[in-house]
């Protein structure tokens, strides 16, 4: 009775992480990768609890169990996978347990010894474990919590094949109506309880990091356009011209700004309006390179970082963007009636940080409104302007001016 008592620790633990993470992905609105993991532990438990319920010198419980098992490691390694946004490789964990599960129903039936299962099914299992291992490494998440889940998988898949062999070194034969009451059964429920432990708290750890990290990233997106907001935008600008100084990498600062937008608003209404910025914001950044950066740092008002961008490609950028614009409709607006915008560019000069960077596109994009807007201006000190580009030298402070 005892046996049987201490037996159920490790399955009720699983089901109480079960629980755990499926609280976290249902009220915590969290992605389904969370959910995996809720099932890879509710999988586990039914798998222990079939190999401590049910006959074990019965060839349908072997196979039983190793189906669970094996679904609860994929399960895992698929939440694993859908989290570093890697490919899941099910097909390849489909042939594995393949080629386990025929190499134990032939050791079933030529051995009544359990030692040729046990190296089998562990040996398979490790075989998954580092395959996920081999999926994270190959994610480009380097956080220290991502760091933390390679390792464990590491871990567990070098226990599934240390423990079966160095437990029948001391074992020797077990026959498989006595496996409950093997030595290797009774290091099983430790070891697995254990890792079961440890894996989940990592796992949870990885859960809310990935929590906190998502009300982080809300707070520095526009919630109109899905940009970054200013804090968040100038937070990664600075960050950027410190590297490009590093590796000497150009780049280029370009600020945007819609044309007539007081007009809008006073003749469609403000409602109209937000239209025109998530639009605005949403041709930027279908138009942006990945290696750019957006954000919308006033009301109508944008900027773009473009990196490893001299100021005459990024002025090509800019144009794009305005020419993407004036064909695209904004809902509620008339059919005929397009908006424009107009921009501002600076390449960063020598030395140069941010607040000079931004002042002198901003200059630029001033002289645009000036100059009858719907263009793109080139503020240059070094740069040699392309033939379709408005060159425009300013001074170190130019002044900020309320634009329409």
């Amino acid at each position: 009775m005892r046996g049987q008592i201490v037996g159920l620790i490790t399955p009720t633990m699983a089901v109480g992480f079960f629980v755990l993470f499926l609280m976290l992905w249902h009220r915590g609105k969290m992605g389904n990768y969370v959910l995996a993991f809720a099932l890879s532990y509710l999988f586990f438990a039914a798998g222990f609890l079939v190999t401590h319920l049910s006959n074990t010198a019965a060839p349908y419980t072997w196979h039983l169990t190793q189906f669970l098992y094996t679904v609860s490691l994929v399960m895992g390694s698929w939440g694993l996978a859908k989290r570093a946004n890697q490919p899941t490789m099910l097909g390849a964990f489909l042939i594995v347990y393949l080629l386990a599960a025929v190499t134990l129903g032939v050791a079933i039936a030529v051995d009544p010894d359990i030692g040729t299962r046990l190296v089998i099914v562990n040996i398979a299992y490790g075989v998954i474990k580092l395959m996920t291992m081999m999926i994270l490494i190959g994610s480009t998440r380097r956080e220290a919590i991502d760091k933390l889940l390679i390792a464990v998988q590491a871990i567990i898949a070098a226990q599934f094949f240390i423990r079966p062999t160095l437990t029948l070194m001391f074992e020797q034969q077990v026959a498989a109506g006595d496996y409950r009451d093997s030595i290797y059964y009774s290091i099983l429920n430790l070891s697995v309880s254990l890792i079961s432990v440890a894996g989940a708290l990592v796992l949870v750890g990885a859960c809310i990091y990935d929590q906190v990290r998502a009300v982080r990233q809300r707070a520095e997106v526009d919630a109109l356009t899905g940009l970054r907001t200013r804090r968040a935008f100038e937070n990664d600008v600075v960050a950027m011209l410190e590297r490009a100084k590093a590796e000497e990498i150009p780049l280029s600062l370009v600020v945007a700004d819609l044309d007539h937008f007081k007009a809008v608003n006073d003749v469609w209404g403000h409602q109209i309006g937000d239209r025109a910025i998530a639009a605005f914001g949403k041709v930027i950044e279908e138009t942006i390179r990945d290696g750019d950066i957006a954000g919308r740092i006033g009301g109508e008002e944008f900027c773009i970082l473009a990196w490893n961008c001299e100021g005459e490609a990024a002025v090509a950028m800019a144009n794009r963007i305005r020419q993407r614009l004036s064909v695209t409709m904004i809902e509620g607006m008339p059919d005929n009636h397009r908006l424009t915008a107009s921009f501002g560019v600076a390449g960063r000069g020598e030395g140069e940080g941010y607040g000079k960077l931004f002042a002198r596109s901003d200059s630029a994009l001033y002289r645009a409104k000036e100059s009858g807007r719907d263009q793109a201006i080139l503020d240059t000190k070094r740069a040699k302007p392309a033939d379709n580009v408005t060159e425009l030298v300013t001074d170190e402070k130019p002044l900020r001016e309320a634009r329409s």
